[in-house]
């Protein structure tokens, strides 16, 4: 059994439409985890490896419902996105995002601690649980 995430883990990619989100995504699947939506504003309708995007976290939860979530977001879109994200009820984000103001990362960290919320990052390489899932940018293997 893993801690944080395991492959049945639904993960929601923010940023999907963009490089790193497409290139990521890529290699999260074929490491074997469960990507089930993504999520970029002005986007939706579009896939991404066979993903569906989608305009708003809400949607994207509503049609596929996530456990967590991962930003490859610009730093400026970053707060706004992980407090909806939170809202919505997902229970991990992994922000891999770096450049973030200071003061937007300790609203997230008050608003995720308080929902209890698990936050990994910001300008994390993710998390990973071997042989099972990955969320962010690392490796899978060396």
């Amino acid at each position: 059994m893993s801690i944080l995430l395991n492959r049945e883990t639904r993960v929601l990619v923010q940023g999907i439409t963009g490089r790193a989100g497409r290139v990521q995504t890529k290699l999260m699947l074929e490491y074997g985890t469960n990507v089930v939506a993504g999520v970029t504003p002005g986007k939706g309708g579009e896939q991404v490896e066979g993903i569906p995007v989608y305009d708003t976290v809400d949607e994207a939860i509503a049609k596929h419902g996530a456990e967590a979530s991962v930003f490859l977001v610009p730093p400026a879109a970053v707060k706004d996105a992980a407090l909806q994200t939170i809202q919505a009820g997902v229970r991990l984000i992994v922000i891999v995002t770096e450049h973030i103001p200071v003061h937007d990362v300790m609203e997230i960290r008050e608003y995720a601690r308080d929902r209890e919320v698990r936050l990994i990052g910001p300008t994390t390489p993710g998390v990973i649980t071997p042989g099972e899932a990955k969320i962010g940018i690392m490796p899978g293997n060396m």
